[in-house]
């Protein structure tokens, strides 16, 4: 059994697998591939990720791979909490430079399903928080690129301060939306 919902940007899902419970705790099916393509998910995924941010308030994102090694990601928390975001970045898309975020955590079992198109990024909520999330393509870092996650233009809640967010260096230094030139197309523009 699996819930599919969709969200306000066409192509992100909110995905909440079944869990089975008892005393020793639960058992759930993260990944189906029959049970996916029932709901019109074909995604062929080809790497899983794995990161751990010790502390709350750690933000990582915005980021994006270009084509030809776009990726579209499904993604879960395995420890923790998380808010997690996605950002329609495809040119000619009405719903271009809107975003959705989604609280992801180890409790909820819910997972997002970011399309290639969109920048993707979250943000911990409690220590120790672990991300997993599969990939449609292998990392190519002469692709990856980033937004700053905290652009005015964009307007993402993050719920945390900007003077104490954990950042990398790189998403300290990532560009803004205003010069952003994206490479991806909406597939629906003239």
């Amino acid at each position: 059994m699996l819930d599919v919902q969709p969200t306000a940007l066409p192509g992100v899902m909110l995905l909440t697998p079944r869990r089975f419970g008892d005393a020793r705790g639960f058992f759930s099916e993260t990944w189906n591939r029959q049970r996916m393509a029932d709901h019109g998910i074909t995604i062929d995924f080809v790497q899983d990720n794995h990161s751990l941010s010790a502390e709350v308030g750690t933000v990582r994102g915005l980021h994006f791979q270009a084509p030809p090694h776009a990726q579209d990601k499904l993604v879960r928390c395995g420890r923790g909490r998380l808010f997690d975001v996605a950002v329609d970045i495809r040119v000619g898309s009405p719903t271009y430079g809107n975003w959705v975020g989604v609280e992801l955590s180890a409790e909820n079992g819910k997972q997002l399903l970011i399309p290639a198109g969109f920048l993707h990024g979250f943000v911990t909520r409690t220590p120790d928080t672990e991300i997993v999330y599969k990939c449609s393509d292998y990392y190519a870092p002469e692709t990856e690129g980033a937004v700053r996650y905290d652009d005015p233009m964009v307007g993402i809640d993050w719920g945390v301060d900007a003077s104490t967010a954990v950042l990398s260096d790189k998403d300290a230094q990532a560009q803004g939306f205003k010069t952003f030139n994206s490479p991806f197309t909406w597939e629906g523009a003239a």
